[in-house]
């Protein structure tokens, strides 16, 4: 009684075991089966299983007896060598018997041995009865049989299992249904990496078994249909792995459910190409689209892809319907398969729903206001950012060498990227040389008389690191004629200024260029009063640039400008340097 009841117990649990021996993508077909499995082996049941496929099984059994089943019956050839357990709450709606609820039942203790001929009394041995022949659809299917079972396959279906290959890493020509020599051989592959003689043509049992390795991973994903009618927006979307979070013009976000990298935004918003266009670059400066992958831009779409240590990112947007839709999908870098199958469902799913679009001010007014923020999203930022300065009319520009040591890439005004041509460790230079041609509104002219002591001087550069759109200009004047410990390459200046103005010019009071402002040196352990500046000295500078093919312009008049006029010339001649690691 105790058994029995443990046994109930376990049942109600979902802990039940069952021997699968095939499954079917058709009802049809596995009602055709079962039928014939019922007719030679007790306790035969029929199941739909995961991703619309439907079992054929026995039992219930405890473990131990269906470990033992499960050996006798493939010994004696009744089930497929490969039939395997599986566990009562694998198994969903019944088919088979009608009417009758299996997965109540309780295992039985005891197990019959299918057509097994009743024992007589007679003295003499029986002669056993032949083995009852097999029906004829059972698995294991002669090449001829697969090729029959194969042609009832659906488009879709067939189309179904080419994905399937596809996933397995077997097949990489185009999804179309139509079953030529590409798609032989991908079948022919499987079959040989699975222990299969490999025909080229997969019986039931090997396509159940290929598409079950990629319906494991859709399950893991949960990819369903989702319309957002504000968006105006349909597509598949992963919802085992992100929910809905907010909207926020001109995006729908998406947030992992598991703390992980994976994310999905929906774009929408009403506008023409140079709306597509405009997004283009926009997304090129957002944290969801590292910088390393290809892009393309045509008419009417366009694509970004890229990568780093952590994620992978992918964007597609087109005009549609008079607005700019698509998408981008985030995920974690190492889950190459699992990002690929939800890729490729999201972009063969994708369609506008009409018109409609999101509104401009959709979630606006719950919406984080924050500098560095998107519509939500993080915009990327270099790691340091400083001054520096054009000395020639081609572009070529100074600055710090701490401004761009150890730099993976180093972009000017966030408009263009330059090279270190040249350095100085020692005194703190770095030519740099720009990627593209560039005409400079004003480039420096080096003062080559000694300043006067006193005198005003400016020092312009971008203070919040790019964080405002131009440089500012702060006012002071000259100290000294040189540093602390008496560097004469050093120009003392009292002047107050942020770490972002470094490698930016230092002006005297006609324009022209006196030094170039240095960092703080904050090593010695002094503390020096906020207004004491240092820079190098214009004749240091003109001949480092003079060293390396740089022929500086240069004054010694000692003029006088207004400090409006002072401020659009500095402006003219700083940029902003900014370094990414």
């Amino acid at each position: 009684m105790a058994q029995a009841q443990a046994l109930s117990q376990a049942t109600q649990n979902q802990n039940a075991i069952w021997i699968q021996i095939e499954a079917h993508p058709s009802l049809r077909e596995a009602k055709e089966r079962v039928r014939g499995y019922a007719g030679q082996i007790d306790g035969v049941n029929g199941f739909r299983v995961g991703g619309n496929w439907y079992a054929i099984v026995l039992g219930p059994y405890t473990q131990a007896a269906a470990d033992l089943q499960l050996r006798n019956l493939r010994r004696q050839g009744v089930i497929p060598s490969d039939s395997f357990l599986v566990r009562s709450r694998d198994l969903r709606q019944q088919f088979w018997p009608v009417g009758l609820s299996a997965t109540s039942q309780t295992p039985p203790a005891s197990l019959p041995t299918p057509d097994t001929a009743p024992t007589t009394e007679a003295t003499a041995p029986a002669t056993p009865a032949p083995p009852s022949p097999l029906p004829s659809t059972l698995p294991d299917e002669t090449k001829r049989e697969a090729q029959v079972s194969e042609q009832r396959l659906t488009r879709d279906e067939r189309m179904d299992l080419q994905r399937a290959l596809q996933f397995a890493g077997f097949y990489s020509s185009g999804i179309d249904g139509a079953f030529g020599r590409g798609t032989r051989r991908s079948m022919a592959a499987w079959q040989e990496a699975r222990g299969y003689e490999p025909t080229g043509i997969l019986t039931t049992r090997q396509r159940a078994a290929v598409m079950a390795e990629r319906q494991t991973v859709l399950d893991s994903i949960g990819l369903a249909d989702h319309e957002d009618k504000e968006a105006g927006i349909s597509i598949s979307l992963p919802k085992a792995v992100v929910d809905f979070d907010r909207y926020e013009a001109p995006f729908v976000h998406f947030k992992s459910r598991d703390g992980s990298a994976a994310k999905v935004v929906l774009i929408s918003q009403s506008g023409n190409q140079d709306t597509l266009f405009g997004l283009y670059d926009i997304l090129q400066t957002l944290e969801i689209v590292p910088e390393d992958g290809p892009r393309n831009r045509k008419d009417g779409e366009f694509t970004l892809q890229g990568e780093n240590a952590e994620i992978i990112s992918h964007t597609y947007a087109k005009l549609l319907d008079g607005s700019v839709k698509g998408f981008t999908l985030v995920w974690p870098k190492g889950d190459e398969k699992r990002r690929q199958l939800v890729l490729n469902e999201m972009l063969q799913s994708f369609r506008s729903l009409g018109e409609t679009a999101l509104a401009d001010n959709a979630g606006l007014e719950a919406a984080v206001q924050d500098i560095d923020l998107l519509s939500g999203l993080e915009i990327r930022r270099a790691d340091t950012s400083r001054s520096g300065f054009f000395v020639d009319k081609t572009g070529m520009i100074v600055t710090t060498a701490d401004a761009v040591a150890g730099c993976r890439r180093i972009s000017v005004d966030d408009t263009y990227d330059a090279t270190v041509l040249a350095q100085d460790t020692a005194a703190g230079l770095a030519l740099l040389k720009p990627e593209s041609a560039q005409a400079p509104q004003a480039v420096a002219t080096f003062l080559t008389s000694q300043p006067r002591l006193g005198s005003d001087i400016a020092v312009a550069g971008y203070s919040y690191e790019g964080r405002l759109g131009s440089p500012s200009t702060s006012f002071g004047t000259l100290s000294d004629l040189a540093g602390l410990n008496g560097q004469p390459h050093l120009n003392r200046l009292a002047v107050r200024t942020l770490p972002g103005d470094t490698g930016g010019p230092v002006l005297d009071a006609g324009g022209a260029v006196m030094g170039m402002l240095l960092a703080r040196d904050d090593s010695t352990g002094r503390s020096l009063p906020e207004d004491v500046q240092f820079a190098l000295d214009a004749g240091s500078v003109a001949e480092f640039l003079a060293a390396n093919g740089v022929i500086p312009q240069a004054t010694d008049a000692l003029a006088s400008m207004d400090p409006v006029d002072i401020s659009a010339l500095a402006s003219d001649m700083t940029v902003l340097v900014s370094c990414w690691k």
